[in-house]
């Protein structure tokens, strides 16, 4: 193994990591509840300056969302407490854009929470990054803008009790642009650990990274709608996959009249081969304007519930190494090393594209790689993604000073590398790959300086 082992410390951390990773899977199959301004209007990502008054539902029924999702043999909820533009359906401090200034005035969260927990169910919510109507998209952030979604997570993980997961959306994502750096994720991360030690974090866009190492997120998460599909034979991260049962996340005027997915299909093919895969099944189901799941929602969830009985002994998660929350340091940094294969540039390995590579040239017996961060930095974590598992051993230097330092020699075959060590400070990184199968190909090179 390269470097010294360490594991990553959480704030008042009781439970390990892996134990609550463990009873996510063991929950098994969940309801996703999409349910907010955009179930007004016909399209998902609603309109931005949306009026309140439009979050209307004359029978808002949250006790029927826990007898439905009981009726499946569900184990839980998790509610989209703010989408994309914005609008909050629980009584928050932080903007008036929220469902106490709607003709509802009632804080949505309250009641699903009493609702689901009454009925012997778990909670989770959903949280979005993207928020259009306040701009906190990329160009506009301010600090003011990463305090207001502390501010709002505070509110969420303080007074509704103990939440199970968040499941966060619109970070790092090629349509919302908001990187992991300009809304730091370590620091949300450690806010969320600090409120609520055992709430796991998933960012639902944390599908980007390899399937392989937890990047960003304590569970792997798998979007169907969005193409992404776990591997039911090869996977062995703690994962959640997700889908609709409708057409859409949000409920359409359309709805009642279409046909939902064939509840046999959502069991025999999801359901039952992911519990086998260690990965939790969160279904959405969309309640209607009238805050009501509609008849053939009701009927396909009952159907699922004659189908399907959450196994008593669920498959044991293999550990899983600590994830990475931390910033790269070595993100599209200046590169240099030996001689690249055709057009694969050093370039590629640090372009925060896991679909593209460094390739080596064949006829290079000890090919390098040395990265420039720019000024001296500390770091303690290097971690080598490679295209396919090919080098077996390899060393690390650092430049401090005007002097190269021996930092690690590494010896792992596992294609993603996670090398830890004790904190060094250097302004230049260099990887020499010693032993491989065949010309390395490296898809990113991280470098960061984790808090433990």
């Amino acid at each position: 193994m390269g470097g010294r082992a360490f594991a990553q410390a959480v704030p008042n951390s009781r439970k390990q990591l892996s134990e609550r990773q463990q009873e996510f899977v063991d929950l098994a199959f969940g309801m996703f509840i999409h349910y907010n301004i955009p179930t007004y209007m016909e399209d998902d990502w609603a309109d931005p300056d949306a009026s309140p008054a439009i979050f209307n539902p004359k029978k808002l029924n949250t006790d029927q969302w826990a007898a439905a999702a009981k009726s499946a043999n569900m184990s839980y909820g998790c509610l989209t407490t703010k989408h994309h533009s914005g609008f909050a359906i629980w009584d928050t401090k932080t903007t008036p854009y929220n469902v106490m200034n709607s003709p509802l005035k009632k804080d949505v969260v309250r009641e699903y929470v009493n609702s689901f927990r009454k009925a012997g169910l778990g909670v989770m919510l959903y949280y979005s990054i993207l928020d259009t109507h306040h701009k906190l998209r990329q160009g506009h952030i301010t600090p003011a803008h990463i305090q207001f979604v502390k501010d709002q997570l505070t509110e969420l993980l303080t007074n509704y009790g103990k939440i199970e997961a968040l499941i966060i959306d619109g970070w790092d994502a090629p349509w919302s642009r908001i990187s992991y750096d300009t809304v730091p994720f370590e620091e949300i991360y450690r806010l969320i650990k600090t409120l609520q030690p055992e709430c796991l974090v998933t960012d639902l866009n944390s599908a980007k990274y390899p399937g392989d190492f937890l990047f960003y997120s304590d569970i792997k998460s798998y979007e169907q709608n969005a193409g992404q599909h776990i591997s039911k034979e090869n996977n062995k991260l703690p994962a959640m996959s997700c889908l609709p049962l409708q057409a859409n996340w949000f409920w359409k005027s359309s709805f009642p009249q279409t046909p939902v997915k064939d509840a046999d299909k959502l069991v025999n093919d999801n359901l039952v081969p992911f519990n086998s895969a260690y990965c939790n099944f969160m279904l959405n189901v969309a309640p209607n304007r009238d805050g009501l799941i509609d008849e053939n929602a009701l009927a396909a969830l009952k159907r699922m519930g004659e189908l399907y009985k959450r196994p008593a002994h669920l498959p044991k998660v293999p550990v899983a190494t600590a994830p990475i929350i931390s910033s790269n340091l070595a993100k599209k940094c200046a590169v240099n090393g030996s001689w690249s294969n055709d057009m694969w540039l050093m370039d590629f390995a640090v372009d925060d594209d896991y679909g593209t590579n460094w390739l080596s040239h064949p006829s290079v017996k000890q090919p390098w790689l040395e990265f420039d961060l720019g000024s001296e930095k500390a770091f303690n974590t290097v971690v080598i993604t490679e295209n396919s598992p090919n080098v077996s051993a390899y060393s690390i230097e650092y430049f401090s000073g005007g002097k190269w330092y021996p930092l690690l020699n590494g010896s792992q075959r596992e294609r993603i590398k996670v090398n830890r060590f004790d904190r060094v400070w250097g302004s230049k990184i260099r990887f020499n790959m010693k032993d491989f199968r065949k010309a390395p190909e490296i898809a990113e090179f991280g470098v960061y300086n984790e808090r433990r």
